[in-house]
C-alpha cells in the first residue's frame, strides 16, 4: 500500500492568521503519507522562498522535497511542491509550464516507492473555469506524450466548485477520483476543491479528508489523502 496526500498549506498561514510552518509539519506527521503534493508552499512575493524552510523539513520531518530548483530558497514552482519520504528514489522531476491567467503551475516527479514505479503530478489550477480547462488539457497532453508511461497520481487544489463538470470531466476521461470529501473551508468544509486522481495500474483502497484539530488551525484547507494499491 502507498499513502499519498495533497495539502493547500496557504503559505503556512493558519486560520488564526499566524504563519507557523511547524504546524504544517505537525499535520503531515499525523497523516504519515509516503508522498505529499503541496500547494501554496512558497511565499508569493519577494524572493518567493519556501514557506516551509528547508532545515525544518530536513530536521523535523520524514520528508525531502523533490528538487525542482526553480528558484533559490524555493521548494517548488508557483507554490507547487512534492515531498517524499527520505528513502524514496526520485528518478525524474520537472516543472510544467501550463497556460495561466494567474501565477499557476504544475510539477511532476517520477519515483519508486515500496518497489512501485509511479508518476506524481501536483497542481494548483486557476480560479477561472476557462483557464482550468486549458490547464487540464495541457497536463493531460503532457502525460499522453511521455515516452515512458507509468501508473500516475494527480493531486492538488483544482479550484473546481462543480460536482462533475469543467476540468473534472476532462480528468475523469482517463483518471479515477478518490472520494476524499470536502476540504474547504477547514473550519466548516463546504466544497471539495482538493482532489486526488489515479490512472491505470493503481486503485484506491481508502481515502478521506484529514480533519484533526491541528489541521483545522494550520490552513484554510484540510489535507486530503488516499491509500493506493498497485496492480
Amino acid at each position: 500500500m502507498i499513502l499519498v496526500a495533497s495539502y493547500n498549506m496557504r503559505k503556512a498561514i493558519g486560520t488564526d492568521r499566524r504563519r507557523k510552518p511547524e504546524r504544517v509539519l505537525d499535520v503531515l506527521a499525523e497523516i504519515d503519507a509516503d508522498v505529499v503534493a503541496l500547494q501554496e508552499a512558497d511565499r508569493r512575493f519577494g524572493a518567493r522562498a519556501s514557506a516551509l524552510p528547508h532545515h525544518l523539513i530536513d530536521e523535523h520531518s520524514a520528508y525531502k522535497p523533490v528538487p525542482f530548483a526553480m528558484r533559490a530558497g524555493s521548494i517548488g514552482w508557483h507554490g507547487n511542491a512534492i515531498l517524499v519520504r527520505k528513502d524514496i528514489e526520485i528518478t525524474h522531476c520537472e516543472a510544467l509550464h501550463i497556460p495561466a491567467l494567474e501565477p499557476r503551475g504544475a510539477v511532476v516527479a517520477d519515483i519508486r516507492a515500496k518497489g512501485v514505479a509511479m508518476r506524481i503530478v501536483g497542481m494548483h489550477l486557476d480560479l477561472s473555469g476557462l483557464w482550468r480547462r486549458r490547464q487540464s488539457h495541457a497536463i493531460l497532453n503532457y502525460l499522453a506524450q511521455r515516452d515512458t508511461q507509468l501508473p500516475t497520481v494527480l493531486m492538488g487544489d483544482l479550484n473546481e466548485w462543480s460536482a462533475a463538470s469543467g476540468c473534472l470531466r476532462d480528468f475523469a476521461r482517463d483518471f479515477t477520483f478518490a472520494h476524499c470529501g470536502r476540504s474547504f473551508h477547514s473550519r466548516r468544509p463546504v466544497a471539495a476543491l482538493d482532489r486526488i486522481m489515479v490512472g491505470d495500474g493503481l486503485s484506491v483502497v481508502d481515502s478521506g479528508a484529514h480533519s484533526s484539530p491541528a489541521a483545522r488551525r494550520a490552513s484554510d484547507h484540510l489535507p486530503i489523502w488516499a491509500q493506493l494499491r498497485a496492480g
